[in-house]
């Protein structure tokens, strides 16, 4: 019972509603002019004639037309938060501090090796197969090579194959289905309805293909905690200027997730955009 409480309680505090929820943007695919790596930088301009428009997040007054059910969503975000400060922060620098970092480089690298069946199936989707591709190609290499995908090999030369991120919430945005209501929920963190039901299609895609070991509860479970505490600590800077030193966190939030959202689905446009994040409060 502790293991699943703390568990919920990372998976709280580090949202995963949606494809990257409080991070940067993914590069759009092979087939829109992507820059050469996207896990810890914002989109590149692309080196067709596109220009790139800037997203300057501002705290969005309250009570806004994409949040119908914000005083829900506010008290959530606030349970949540508290949780965080307390419990989920201090679990997540043990994480970082007590695994070494090759360690936790290669959990990390594990983690967005799972993510490629879906990525692949989803530019499929969106009719680029250069980017399908490349994605075979990944997973191959760092399957083999790359030990079961704990060392990025494809990755560096001569391969040149970074990871790319995709989803379903991604292929539904691409496609125009807009993203309906935000909700800031205890286990997922900001969402919205369009980004939830893709959430939850990515999540069931590799248990339902591979079947065991990824559809024992167990593992599930563990992969889970995984994934939160690796978010966690790699988005520590970004969630402390939004729920800390924001005006208005939670409209912070909320204005920074959408905008993010929004250069992602633009980025398979191959529109590329960069979303700053809001000024501290005593800016």
């Amino acid at each position: 019972m502790i293991v699943t409480a703390a568990a919920a309680l990372l998976l709280s505090a580090a949202p995963t509603g949606g494809e990257s929820p409080v991070a940067t943007s993914p590069a759009p695919s092979a087939d829109v002019a992507s820059p050469p790596d996207t896990q810890t930088a914002a989109p590149q301009p692309a080196s067709t004639d596109s220009e790139l428009d800037a997203i300057i997040v501002t705290a969005q007054p309250r009570a806004t037309a994409g949040d119908p059910f914000e005083k829900v969503n506010a008290a959530s975000y606030s349970v949540v938060q508290g949780m965080d400060k307390a419990l989920v922060g201090p679990i997540s620098y043990a994480y970082r501090d007590a695994l070494p970092k090759p360690l936790r480089a290669g959990l990390h690298n594990v983690l967005n090796h799972l993510d490629l069946p879906v990525a692949f199936v989803n530019f499929l989707l969106q009719g680029k197969p250069v980017s399908a591709l490349q994605t075979v190609g990944r997973f191959a290499i760092n399957s083999t090579v790359g030990v079961a995908g704990l060392i990025d090999v494809a990755k560096a030369k001569p391969f040149k194959l970074p990871y790319r991120h995709n989803g379903f919430a991604n292929t539904l945005g691409y496609y125009g289905v807009k993203p309906g209501a935000y909700f800031f929920l205890p286990l997922v963190g900001p969402t919205t309805v369009r980004d939830l039901v893709g959430l939850w299609l990515d999540r069931a895609f590799l248990p339902t293909l591979a079947g065991r070991p990824f559809s024992k509860p167990a593992v599930a479970l563990g992969i889970a905690v995984v994934r939160s505490l690796d978010l966690r600590v790699e988005q520590d800077a970004v969630l402390t200027r939004l729920n800390r030193e924001a005006a208005d966190p939670y409209a912070a939030t909320r204005a920074y997730y959408l905008a993010q959202r929004q250069a992602e689905i633009d980025a398979l446009h191959g529109i590329q955009r960069t979303v700053a994040l809001p000024p501290k409060a005593d800016q």
